[in-house]
């Protein structure tokens, strides 16, 4: 049978009907189907498309601002010492005629004073040390001779040449000791630990082939008051001491034995030991004489004598050397009348290491070209 050609087109049409909805099903997600969400992420924030530019900064060695004001430390030596009394009227002069603030200690004088120079001025807090020190002690820092000084020398310029130290050997006139080779056996004192004193008396000693460990009945190491206090208890026979003329505690101490009827009695250095020492330390000591008249002795003492020198730190800053040096030469009529021995501290004397080993300070030089006593 033939089917009509309307049917057979219905039924065409149904077919392809069914075959569109049939793929439509299939390009549907199935059912159950489990559907990933995308994870978050964080926003990324923008590249700048023109990139920014950091100024640089030349790389420079930091610096210490300085200090709006300064601070003097000087370095004395032991009450009953020239130095003492000389380092306290200086920084007087300095802290009433400057804007500098300045104060002097008690030390065991000239090596603990270098030491004290080299470890302890700190000029980032405006902190700067000077001292009063012998020659010969300041030499020998400088240099790296002396065993505390030997790895890391005394950095040190010279401000002015003070006055001649005199070397005391004191004893009394009954002592039995009227020469160097007389100390042994004796119970003596060289000075302080640390103090040009003892440096003076250990050289001198070498040189007379003496050994105070071997050939002393006592050793003693005892400062200027302390030595002075001991031959007048009878502790010591003797005792070494370098010093300006007149020294105060000798002064008293020949007072003191004059009451109990004794007399100070000051020991020699003849004139052959006194040129070798010369001879072998150039430049440090000269012969002198120690005139009878000043402590009472029955004769003129001829000795060594060594000039002192007034020195700070080499890196003091030259306007501040400058000011310090200006108000001691300008007002030495004070310090003269408060220190006998300071009489010799004028512009004559005050280059007398000048072109020595030791250099002098510019700031000390700008004020000696100032006034007209160096030239160049």
């Amino acid at each position: 049978m033939t089917l009509p050609r309307t049917t057979i087109y219905v039924v065409g049409a149904v077919i392809i009907l069914l075959l569109i909805i049939a793929a439509a099903l299939l390009l549907r997600t199935p059912p159950g189907a489990v559907t990933t969400s995308p994870s978050p992420t964080t926003p990324v924030s923008p590249v700048a498309t023109t990139p920014t530019q950091t100024p640089t900064t030349p790389t420079t060695t930091p610096t210490t601002p300085a200090p709006t004001k300064w601070t003097i430390v000087i370095a004395t030596g032991g009450v009953g010492g020239v130095y003492f009394y000389y380092g306290g009227v200086v920084a007087g002069i300095i802290s009433n005629f400057t804007d500098i603030e300045a104060t002097a200690i008690q030390t065991a004088a000239s090596i603990d004073n270098l030491v004290l120079i080299r470890d302890k001025t700190d000029l980032s807090k405006g902190v700067i040390y000077c001292a009063t020190v012998l020659p010969d002690s300041a030499y020998l820092a400088y240099t790296g001779q002396h065993e505390r000084f030997k790895d890391k020398p005394a950095p040190i310029a010279i401000l002015w040449a003070m006055y001649p130290n005199y070397l005391h050997i004191v004893t009394t006139a009954d002592s039995g000791i009227r020469s160097l080779l007389d100390l042994k056996g004796k119970r003596v004192s060289t000075g302080a630990p640390g103090s040009g004193t003892e440096v003076e008396a250990l050289l001198v000693l070498k040189l007379v082939g003496i050994d105070p460990a071997r050939d002393f009945a006592k050793w003693e190491r005892l400062g200027a008051a302390e030595s002075a206090a001991a031959l007048r208890d009878g502790v010591i026979d003797a005792y070494f001491w370098s010093g300006g003329l007149p020294t105060g505690s000798i002064v008293e101490l020949a007072k003191a034995l004059a009451a109990r009827g004794k007399q100070i009695y000051l020991v020699p250095i003849d004139p052959a030991t006194a040129h070798a020492f010369s001879a072998l330390y150039p430049g440090l000591a000269a012969p002198g004489v120690i005139p009878k008249e000043v402590y009472g002795t029955p004769e003129d003492t001829p000795t060594l004598t060594f000039w002192n020198v007034f020195v700070c730190h080499k890196d003091a800053p030259v306007d501040v050397v400058y000011k310090i040096t200006k108000a001691v030469f300008e007002h030495l009529d004070i310090l003269h009348r408060a220190v006998k021995p300071a009489r010799d501290t004028n512009l004559e004397n005050a280059l007398k290491y000048y072109g020595g080993v030791i250099p002098y300070h510019e700031g000390a030089l700008r004020y000696y070209r100032e006034v007209g006593i160096l030239r160049g």
